[in-house]
């Protein structure tokens, strides 16, 4: 798949779409709403929520998500992810987890824009060989940090 730059309207409207999407999350355990959303090279907007599951592994990430809807023989131009941590402390931006890291390389160039955001609407703009090089943002003093 092929990236291009987002105008600031295309931008805005993926932000707004991303947040739609977290606000529908299932996240009854956690609390940790997580919402994405797609734009097809066709001009389609995709969006997908996290949803979780009693049994942890087996709840379906925002990324995982939208991609799957996404797949149906579209070609993706950029992604942007909205997240939100309910009642916990956690860095200012949420990197995606290593499997959905891995599960986007498999549609995407090392070159595709992945846009972050925080809580505070700020947002930090990664590529996707950055990201899916990226370590794992769970530390032991990040859990300390948040019991």
């Amino acid at each position: 798949m092929a990236a291009t730059a987002l105008t600031e309207a295309e931008l805005a409207t993926l932000s707004a779409k991303a947040i739609g999407a977290k606000d529908v999350a299932y996240c009854p355990y956690s609390k940790f709403r997580v919402g994405a959303s797609l734009l097809a090279e066709d001009g389609t907007f995709f969006v997908g929520a996290n949803v979780e599951n009693a049994s942890y592994p087996v709840g379906i990430c925002a990324e995982k998500c939208v991609f799957g809807t996404a797949v149906k023989g579209q070609r993706v131009l950029s992604e942007v992810i909205q997240s939100r941590r309910c009642g916990f402390r956690y860095h200012p931006w949420n990197i995606t987890c290593g499997s959905c890291r891995q599960f986007m390389r498999q549609f995407c160039p090392p070159s595709f824009p992945v846009y972050m955001y925080g809580n505070d609407g700020k947002y930090v703009m990664k590529t996707m060989g950055e990201i899916h090089s990226a370590p794992k943002i769970w530390r032991d003093d990040t859990f300390l940090s948040i019991l």
